[in-house]
Formats: C-alpha cells, structure tokens, sequence
C-alpha cells in the first residue's frame, strides 16, 4: 500500500463558496492567533508550545465561538498542525546554518487552503461509474461536486480543500495499490537538460530527444502585457483585480499545460523502458544567482539571471518525481546516481577518464577515441553505472595508471 493524490475541480454554489470562504478566514484567523501564542509564550517564559498545548487552546475556542464549533474540529487540528510542522522545519533550518524564515503571519492571500484529516464531519465519495468525478460532504457546508478522474481509488486519508486562480480545487490522498501494464524490458539513461528537456539513451548507444516545450518564452509576450496592464490601473480597483485575475487565469493555463504535458510524457516513458538511471538534481544549488555581493560582484548576472528562468521553467524536480512513481508503478526501477562521485557529464563512458568540459561544449571528444554528444554520453555512463557494468571495466588511464571503479549508484 502507498499513498498517492488525487486533483479534483470543485463547482460550488454561490452559497457553499461563500461558506468556503468562512472556513478558509476562521483557519487563517487560527493559524495567526496560534502564532502569536508561541511568541508571547516564549517571551514571558523563554519556552515554546507544542502542538498539544496548543490543541487544549482549540478546546477552549471551540467552547466559546459557536463559528469554531460549528465546522469540523479536524480542520482546526490541521490548521495548529500545520504552524506546527512550519516551526519544526525552521528549527531545522537554524541548526544546519541557513536562513532561518521564521514563520509569518498570514494575510487571507497568502492562507489559500485548509486540509482535513480522517475523522468524522466530512466525506468524500468516489463517483460510481469509471472512478470519474465524486462528492465532496463538510458539515456546515454540504455537499459539494468534484470534477476529475481516479485512476486508482483506495481509502481516503487526507484531503485539502484550495482556493487558487478564482477556482476551487480538492487533493485527496488515497492509501491505494497503484499498478500499470509495461509492455518492455530496456533500460535507459535519462539527462536532463535546458537546450532539450530530455535525452533518452539505451545501452547500446541508441538515444533520442524530447524538445524543451519552453512554456515562459512561448508566453511571455502575452504574460508582459498584462503585468503592464496591472501597474497601469489603480490599485485595489475593479480594473485592477479584473487585471490581475486574467493575469492569474495565463499562469494557470501555463500551468495545467506543463502538467498535461508531464503526465503524458512519463506515462510513456513507464511503459517504454523497465529500468530509468538518473543523475541527482539539487536544484536550489543550480538556479542560485550571480549577483554576489559589493565586495566581490558576480559576472554575467544578466545571462545566470535568464538560465535560472528556462531551468525552473522546465520544472525538473516535478517531471522526475513523476517518472519515478510511475516506473515504479509498473514494477519497474528507478535510481539517481551520486553526481559528485560517478561525475557524468564529464566522465568518457567508454575509459572512464574525466574529460573537462565547459557547460557551452555538447559534444564529448576523449583521447581513447570515443565520440558522443555531451547528453548521450551522459546517459551512457549513468545506465552503465547502474546496471554494474562500469565496474568490471577497469581501463588504463591516458599516464597508465589504473581508473578507480565508480561507485554504485
């Protein structure tokens, strides 16, 4: 059994939106208030609350607001758990050095969900025919219709209900049996890239492309003209939200394509290939800015500047989270070699000796003889590293001493 999630499109009524809209204030009224509880707590005592302080707090509240008792208590437990999992991800942060970002007050813009654990007071129920659509029930609310297709249902754990780009979305999770049918046995290295999104290649040298769909560029015209359109009227007027709304609903529909597309190209690869050998992405790292400081400015910020858009534009993280889900839904294996230690893109796949390369040279030229495109040798050495076969070719290096074997992955 496995946890997965599954999207849905709510269609409320005016009336049952208007009630969503009470629901997502009183969470976001709560979150704050129980922010600053652990700030006064810990300024008069020098000690912090836990969730289970808090949560005798949320016994009280709902005793004294008939607003608070007259919705769910598990989405009031979710909203203190939330604040909650926030304070133990800065604390985290602080003892490894970084940036702390001490949890913030929020504004009813930046408070866009609510989430429900399992309990009583709401239900979700799956639509009868195909897993298509279902009913979504919240004491206070009612019921509510959700638009979408289950390819796996199971037991409903978890649910949070989102307002974004004026529309109301459900995520429910699901502990599930996920399965597909895979019709092959090969293998492939995967490399991703910004020139082309991705560069599949077999053992045997056999590769092939993905194009870079370049969502950003392919919109940016329009996307310019109507962030124009916004600073051009008076903030907070009818204008102006009527702006900013077409301005969200572009971003959304860039959104739903890059996801369409992601779903779609990952169920292929699932089916196509048994095995997926990767490189390890640290994506924070890759997308950092060359501004530097005053003391030792960066250099060529402009170009680090436009790199960094066409790489988060790619969204690398989410496509690969949902190639190895699905590979592995079909029994299939998954595995991201150590990028540091098996160092691919600079490794030549037949000698193994690291060649030097700058990230503006696409072609791999080793003294061994050996000859690929940059992507393709790449994946050569990843599936190789993987499936072992890099470690009984130990070859002689170009002064003759001996090549290190590269490390499992």
């Amino acid at each position: 059994m496995t946890m997965r999630k599954i999207n849905y499109r709510l269609y409320p009524s005016a009336k049952k939106e208007a009630a969503l809209f009470h629901i997502l204030r009183l969470q976001k009224d709560l979150y704050n208030a129980a922010l600053q509880e652990r700030i006064e707590c810990y300024k008069k005592t020098g000690k912090g609350l836990s969730y289970n302080d808090q949560q005798k707090s949320l016994t009280q509240i709902r005793a004294e607001s008939l607003e608070y008792k007259n919705i769910p208590i598990y989405i009031s437990r979710m909203t203190l758990q939330r604040l909650h999992k926030a304070f133990n991800a800065f604390f985290k942060r602080v003892k490894r050095g970084q940036t702390p970002g001490f949890p913030r007050f929020k504004s009813i813009k930046r408070f866009t969900s609510f989430e429900m654990c399992a309990g009583s007071g709401w239900t979700f129920n799956f639509g009868e025919k195909s897993n298509k659509h279902g009913t979504l029930f919240i004491r206070g609310v009612g019921h509510i219709k959700a638009r979408g297709k289950a390819r796996t249902t199971g037991v409903v754990k978890t649910s949070q209900v989102v307002h974004k780009y004026g529309q109301w979305y459900l995520s429910v999770s699901v502990d599930c049996e996920p399965e597909r049918e895979t019709q092959s046995t090969k293998a492939c290295g995967l490399d991703w890239g910004v020139n082309h999104l991705l560069t599949l290649t077999e053992e045997d040298g056999t590769y092939r492309q993905v194009d870079n769909p370049r969502y950003y560029q392919t919109a940016k015209k329009e996307l310019v003209e109507l962030s124009q359109s916004i600073s051009s009227k008076k903030r907070g007027s009818n204008r102006w939200r009527k702006a900013c709304k077409n301005l969200s609903n572009a971003r959304s529909k860039i959104a739903r394509k890059r996801d369409y597309d992601y779903h779609q190209l990952s169920h292929d690869m699932a089916k196509e290939y048994a095995l997926v050998a990767t490189e390890e992405l640290t994506i924070k790292n890759m997308t950092k800015s060359a501004k530097g400081t005053i003391e030792k400015p960066g250099k060529q910020v402009k170009q680090k500047t436009g790199l960094n858009r066409e790489i988060l534009d790619t969204a690398p993280r989410k496509l690969l989270n949902m190639i190895h889900y699905k590979v592995e839904e079909t029994d299939g294996h998954y595995e991201e070699v150590e990028t540091r230690k098996v160092k691919p893109s600079q490794r030549c796949p037949d000698c193994l000796v690291v060649v030097k390369k700058t990230l503006s040279t696409r072609q791999h030229e080793c003294a061994c003889g050996a000859s690929y495109h940059r992507d393709v040798a790449s994946g050569l050495v990843m599936i190789r590293s993987v499936l072992g076969t890099l470690h009984n070719r130990l070859e002689t290096s170009r002064d003759g001493s001996s090549v290190k074997p590269l490390p499992c992955a």
